[in-house]
């Protein structure tokens, strides 16, 4: 019979997929689609399944390899990206909207649990909060992912609200479990986790990119490394009277700050969903007992009312989110924070195992969850609406106006690129301008005032000043402050050495001797060099591919790839020669010719973030 029932669910977790796809049910979040094939083949279907030692077992770990991914998916720049404007004009950063959203929800959730157990509905009043302020990370996520709006504005705000939808519920958890359980004078030793994790971080980043220099497909040393930290902090976490899933959390957090590439990333996701996590969701469907559930009245309405609770407690979010978008997507926002089920599942089953729920109560809670979760992205898909801030332009700064910045930046296309320029030059103010649509004054090249003027606030720093040391200052300064991509000027007025550094530090170093030099060379080894750079029909592109839509596929099935020749792929530091059947790992740097429009267009495909 134990055989028997992980075929079933095997076959299931298979078969879920595909009967979706065949379906067309794609607004059906998959997690949400196993639970309800769980429930068909369960307790309240076939009774096909069975609880055995082998199926609880591999759900425990997919629920913890759940949480780790879940800690995966936090990404800590967004507590440093540039604010955002509000219609009034204000700077809102994304994190300050975030946090007043969850407040709001908080103390809704915190209402509405009040509310039940004046009710006599549900009495834990700590409980209900916690359940009732959860959001579905995962969930979210792929939403955000299928709009392309993980980069933007308002897919920040949203994805930093799921964030706090998932950690503080987590950590209010564990300390309830540890109430609850026994162990409140264990609760101080949480601490210990945190101080385990930040242990393995720093031991780690060192190891981890030896790690990646002598991995290989047969040692798999990436993945090794986080089933280790996993059951490390697992382990820990239980030791000290904690919930395991906030040990796998923890463990997901510090594999995202040791930033594995994205094949290693798609490595640990593919062995959760591939086989764990869809055990976990099956098992969570089989278990309800629906039958018992809506045979009893007062439990039966508990579902709608738990499903209401849930929309309520994200109701402050879209007043939240209305200080900076438009309506119909503030709506759409804050519907979708009302998603609900990964958090939902692993404090249902702690709260069983501290018999603080009954176990109509927590059916009640599981089928207001997944109808939270098929319901949300479907409203989220209809009600949301392109705004003009959505259309993603790089933005480029350049410090300096002078003859050689001016000319690079009237070049650059104004659909792809979003140029500011400062100067601290009055006669080059004069001159320049009126030939780049921004070119401001500042009273200094320091790094404060520089600073207040948001030079550092962009993606693209280029440093072409005619002053050196002004430009390796700042180049110092824009490491530190973490611009993303930094160019550097520097006319043979710098020590090797101190160039050098910078080099090491990841700033491009541009010397307009060395470029003429290298291009007259081109000119004389391969004439058509300099019609390739110029031609205004046809030139030489590069774009990093962030777009996941078209990693794992083959070159010759991207989009207009017929007026394209893709001459190198740039990967994990070296250079790849291409072939039709050649596949596409996230993070390539595809380099090619071809015509200009193509080109552009593949440009602004594979570089979406999604």
């Amino acid at each position: 019979m134990s055989q028997l029932s992980l075929l079933v669910v095997m076959v299931a977790a298979l078969v879920t997929p595909l009967i979706v796809a065949k379906f067309h049910f794609n607004s059906v979040p998959n997690a949400v689609a196993e639970i309800i094939v769980g429930i068909i083949i369960g307790k309240t279907g076939f009774n096909l399944v069975h609880t055995t030692s082998d199926l609880t077992l591999l759900s425990s770990l997919g629920v913890i390899i759940l949480m780790f991914l879940s800690g995966m998916e936090i990404n800590f720049d967004l507590f440093t990206r540039t604010p955002a404007k509000a219609q009034s004009g204000k700077q809102i950063a994304p994190t300050t909207l975030a946090a007043g959203a969850f407040v709001g929800v908080v103390l809704t959730a915190a209402g509405l649990a009040f509310a039940l157990r004046a009710a006599g509905l549900f009495s834990d009043i700590f409980l209900a909060i916690i359940l009732f302020s959860t959001i579905a990370l995962g969930i979210v996520i792929a939403a955000l992912k299928e709009k392309e709006l993980l980069s933007k504005p308002i897919g920040q705000t949203i994805l930093l609200t799921a964030v706090l939808g998932e950690v503080v519920p987590l950590l209010a958890l564990t300390i309830y479990a540890s109430v609850n359980g026994g162990h409140a004078g264990r609760i101080w030793l949480i601490i210990l986790i945190f101080v385990v994790a930040i242990i393995l971080l720093r031991r780690f980043k060192v190891v981890y990119r030896v790690f990646a220099n002598i991995d290989k497909s047969t040692t798999q040393l990436d993945i090794r490394l986080a089933f280790f930290l996993i059951f490390v902090l697992v382990t820990v976490a239980e030791r000290v009277g904690a919930e395991n899933i906030l040990g796998a959390f923890l463990a997901g957090m510090v594999m995202k700050l040791l930033r594995p590439s994205e094949l290693t990333r798609d490595k640990l996701t593919s062995i959760g969903y591939g086989f764990f996590i869809p055990i976990f969701f099956i098992m969570t469907g089989a278990k309800l007992d629906l039958r018992t559930l809506l045979a009893d009245p007062q439990a039966a309405m508990l579902i709608p009312l738990f499903f209401g609770c849930f929309i309520i407690a994200k109701v402050v979010p879209f007043f939240v989110f209305r200080l900076r978008y438009k309506q119909s997507n503030a709506f759409a926002a804050a519907f979708l924070t009302s998603t609900t089920i990964t958090l939902v599942l692993p404090t249902l089953q702690v709260a069983r195992n501290l018999h603080a729920i009954t176990e109509q109560q927590a059916g009640a809670f599981t089928l207001a969850a997944v109808l939270t979760a098929i319901c949300s992205p479907i409203i989220f898909n209809h009600f949301y609406r392109p705004e003009p801030e959505d259309v993603h332009k790089t933005e480029v700064t350049f410090v300096g106006t002078n003859l050689l910045t001016i000319p690079v930046a009237q070049k650059l296309p104004s659909a792809l690129y979003d140029i500011h320029m400062v100067t601290d030059s009055e006669k080059n103010y004069r001159t320049y301008n009126s030939q780049a649509n921004d070119v401001r004054m500042v009273d200094g090249m320091d790094e404060e005032t520089l600073a207040a003027a948001g030079v550092f606030d962009t993606e693209v720093l280029v440093l072409g000043h005619r002053d050196g040391e002004v430009n390796y200052h700042l180049a110092e300064a824009a490491v530190a402050r973490k611009v993303p991509r930094i160019i550097a000027r520097f006319e043979r007025d710098l020590t090797n050495e101190r160039v050098d550094a910078l080099a090491q530090k990841g700033v491009e170093i541009f010397n307009s001797y060395n470029v003429n030099v290298s291009l007259m060379r081109g000119l004389i080894e391969t004439p058509s060099t300099l019609r390739l750079l110029t031609d205004t029909e046809a030139g030489l592109y590069e774009v990093a591919v962030r777009n996941h839509r078209y990693t794992g596929i083959a070159l010759q099935g991207l989009p207009n790839i017929a007026g394209i020749t893709i001459s190198r792929i740039y990967r994990a530091g070296k250079f790849v020669a291409p072939h039709g059947d050649t596949l596409i790992e996230p993070g390539d740097h595809l380099i090619f010719t071809g015509d200009k429009a193509a080109a552009r267009e593949l440009q602004r495909e594979l570089g979406k973030i999604n």
